[in-house]
């Protein structure tokens, strides 16, 4: 008979096998971030978040497992819920089967499950305060003054549309400027002899407002006008620049709409810092080095 030595059968790619310990293993890395996942409403109806599961009498809700799905990589992240459901319950089956023998264990009354609790538990805290106080304060109307705030202040402000063309010697810069005043192509001139890598394009720099281009260069291109070019070479740290301007604009703010998101964003950040500095007024605060010292404090 044939000495044949078994080889282990691995599971298919894509094969639920597969998926499952894909899963396992998405969901124990993310398990942090899964412990510091977005609070569910207090208030929410029991019929809105169904127990889909129970592990020896501990409940799993569908809230859960839809929070399961948001720490996933990001493969599977935007997969439907219905074609991960039987691996990811299976996972959160996992975890507490895997809680209950710890606490089975006594891990919960060691100090370094406390510890993790307490920092886990300041986290929550501070993310449902701070969300709290964000959705209080930040109101459309808020927005909406902080957009009218940037189209005037975007008012007057204009942008030009440039090329250049770079070279390495002020003296090569000048004979590009008495080329181009015998009627050579600005464009053609970029492509056969500028350094820069806007060559293949004919030296174009695209719309730009001051202070986007090192001083000089801007200077020198907000002193032509549309169709105009650089009577004398302009010089900068990347070399000696002849500079055509295509076209000057006023600077047109986007819509309402597209800058929502931007808007709240620096809105959330401006009233969050505002909250986390009036804290730190009424608080007091000891800073220490790395060893529990005191700062400036002399070592023996």
């Amino acid at each position: 008979m044939p000495n044949v030595t078994a080889r282990p059968v691995t599971p298919e790619k894509g094969s639920p096998i597969m998926i499952r310990r894909t899963l396992r293993a998405g969901l124990l890395a993310a398990l942090p971030c899964l412990l510091l996942a977005s609070v569910p409403a207090l208030a929410a109806e029991e019929d809105a978040d169904p127990v889909v599961a129970r592990v020896n009498g501990a409940e799993i809700h569908l809230s859960d497992v839809e929070q399961a799905r948001e720490v996933l990589p990001e493969q599977y992240r935007h997969a439907p819920l219905a074609a991960l459901w039987e691996p990811l319950l299976a996972m959160l089956v996992d975890v507490k089967l895997v809680a209950a023998e710890a606490r089975r264990l006594g891990l919960d009354e060691e100090v370094e499950y406390k510890r993790e609790m307490d920092r886990i538990a300041d986290r929550v805290l501070q993310q449902v305060l701070l969300g709290r106080h964000l959705n209080e304060r930040i109101t459309d109307a808020m927005l909406r003054d902080k957009y009218a705030a940037m189209v005037a202040e975007a008012a007057g402000i204009e942008e030009v549309r440039a090329r250049h063309i770079l070279v390495d010697t002020e003296a090569q810069a000048r004979e590009i400027i008495a080329e181009l005043k015998g009627g050579a192509d600005f464009e053609a001139l970029a492509r056969e002899r500028s350094t820069g890598p806007s060559a293949a394009t004919g030296g174009d720099l695209g719309y730009f407002r001051k202070g986007q281009m090192v001083p000089t260069f801007t200077e020198a291109a907000f002193a032509l006008e549309a169709g105009g070019t650089s009577a004398e070479p302009v010089h900068t740290r990347f070399g000696w620049h002849v500079i055509k301007v295509e076209d000057r604009r006023a600077v047109e703010p986007p819509s309402f709409e597209e800058a929502e998101s931007g808007l709240r964003e620096e809105t959330r950040r401006e009233v969050r810092d505002a909250y986390l500095d009036d804290l730190r007024e009424g608080a007091a605060i000891e800073l220490f080095n790395p060893d529990g010292s005191k700062p400036g404090a002399e070592k023996p």
